[in-house]
């Protein structure tokens, strides 16, 4: 239980850690092929990319090899690619670490669970599981505040150094206590080229459109990329289709619901994993906060999600969840263009840990940036329990575990692709805004791109008008970034009204609408 907790942990730590030193560690890591927020953007995408593809894949390695196994594979993996990432020399090594970090992970996430599932049973089941959502929440929250600590009073790099520790714990604890499980109806029939398609399709439209922006459309490892994408994402369903054992059964989504859902989790989750990756730098290279200021203005949001969750779920499944997949993603919208409302004079809060004076946020915090995260929080809070309950509903039980790895698959599938969107539009939008300020001022110029970036405070010394240029421009392309964010969260709460039934969740033998048969056995796809 324990070594299941702090894998899991060590995941949701990762997250929220890293979002808050990313401004830091734009100002502090040198670069050469990449620009500053180009880098950045790798940093969180790279990750999520190789860990959405290799999800569903890992968990049948788990119930094949065994449970254990796997998880203490991960376990030592994802401690080493941590590792490497608190010693990366250079922004680019450190976006190609984080890469490997995601595929470590991918062995974690879906391990945790079934473990728990295989080792318990009955009440201590219910109470095995309180104790990992507890514990989850809590890094959730608690993140952002260890990560700004550490990135304000000691070094940015041990937002990946503490994993290393904690995770080393853990495999000992592995190794040591935990018994071997898996599944002995598994056949061993994995579908890696599946697993393989689905990186290259999201990894690549995602860099090329990122790389092909950055180098103002002139690059050919941009295109060749994106080239690459293209041919994959077309490649995808068709090898579903065909293959004997897919590693996404196209059957799953004759189930209107389950469809309905899946597409619904690509634009919120997609909305919110690439929008405030953006938030927190915009709030530290723009405005100014302190990492431990950003860590703490996002506190409500975590508070209301863990408070607010159970009583939601309760609530959904006797009434049905469609009214709060609408509302939810509605709220979180309405959050996001408050946030577009920020000026670029909003004080910043220069709160520290060591000086209690200065954790009273200034009035502008009280009212640019807490009244959009009570928002986001309430709206989270309506969304997280109903969608899952909606999903898992909308299959047959024998299915569940299958969905709930797509789902989980789908929801960070969307970071990259939708992250590469919104670089496009701000950094368009910056450079076309700050050549509008500073008459003469060339924006296509490699100096300029080089020394100024979006979202980040100039690398040098620059001329005062272009500085103050800069912060304007910046806080115009994050304007137009989260309004992005909110038409994607519009789009996802417009899906749930039009495509879910106003009914509750469905009945968990239900047949598929397709054909009235009983959908694949998840294990055929092994």
């Amino acid at each position: 239980m324990v070594a299941a907790v702090l894998g899991s942990s060590a995941i949701f730590l990762d997250a929220t850690v890293v979002n808050v030193a990313l401004p830091t560690i734009g100002r502090q890591l040198p670069a050469t092929f990449v620009g500053v927020l180009e880098g950045q953007t790798y940093i969180t995408s790279g990750y999520l990319a190789t860990l959405a593809a290799f999800l569903i894949l890992a968990g049948a390695l788990a119930d094949y090899y065994g449970r254990r196994r796997v998880f203490s594979i991960g376990l030592a993996a994802f401690a080493a690619t941590s590792a490497l990432c608190g010693l990366a020399p250079s922004l680019e090594i450190l976006a190609l670490f984080r890469v490997l970090q995601g595929a470590s992970g991918a062995l974690l996430v879906p391990c945790s669970l079934s473990i728990i599932t295989a080792t318990f049973d009955g009440p201590d089941r219910g109470r095995a599981f309180g104790i990992w959502a507890a514990a989850t929440s809590a890094t959730s929250i608690l993140g952002p505040l260890v990560g700004g600590i550490l990135v304000d009073t000691l070094s940015w790099r041990l937002a990946f150094l503490i994993n290393v520790p904690i995770l080393l714990f853990a495999f000992v604890v592995t190794r040591r206590y935990m018994a071997e499980s898996r599944d002995e109806a598994a056949n061993g029939r994995f579908d890696w080229l599946g697993a393989i398609v689905v990186a290259l399709a999201v990894g690549g439209l995602a860099f090329g459109a990122i790389r092909g922006q950055e180098k103002q459309w002139a690059d050919g490892l941009a295109f060749a990329a994106l080239g690459i994408g293209i041919v994959c994402t077309i490649a995808f369903p068709i090898l579903m289709a065909v293959r004997p054992n897919p590693l996404v059964p196209l059957s799953l989504f004759r189930v209107r619901e389950f469809a309905v859902i899946n597409l619904s989790t690509l634009l919120i989750y997609g909305a919110l994993y690439g929008t405030f990756g953006f938030l927190g730098l915009f709030l530290q290279g723009v405005l100014g906060y302190t990492a431990f200021a950003a860590g703490l203005v996002g506190l409500p949001t975590g508070i209301l999600l863990t408070l607010l969750s159970t009583r939601v779920g309760t609530v959904a499944a006797r009434v049905g969840a469609r009214p709060f997949l609408v509302m939810g993603p509605t709220l979180m919208g309405i959050a996001l263009l408050w946030y577009a409302r920020i000026p670029a004079t909003s004080l910043p809060w220069r709160a520290l840990f060591t000086d209690p004076a200065s954790l009273i946020p200034p009035i502008s915090t009280l009212t640019d940036v807490l009244p959009a995260t009570l928002l986001f929080g309430c709206g989270i809070a309506l969304v997280v329990a109903p969608l899952t309950t909606t999903l898992m509903g909308s299959v047959p039980v024998r299915n569940s575990g299958l969905a709930s790895a797509i789902n989980n698959a789908i929801s960070r599938v969307g970071q990259p692709l939708l992250a590469a969107v919104i670089f496009i539009v701000v950094s368009g939008t910056f450079y076309a805004t700050l050549a509008a300020k500073v008459p003469g001022l060339d924006p296509n110029s490699a100096a300029i791109r080089r020394g100024v970036p979006p979202l980040n405070p100039p690398i040098g010394a620059v001329p005062p008008e272009v500085a103050l240029a800069s912060r304007e421009a910046s806080t115009d392309a994050f304007h137009l970034a989260v309004t992005v964010g909110a038409v994607l969260l519009f789009s996802g709460a417009a899906v749930n009204l039009v495509g879910l039934r106003g009914r509750r969740a469905a009945d968990p033998e239900i047949e598929s609408d397709a054909g009235g048969g009983a959908l694949p056995d998840p294990d055929s796809r092994d």
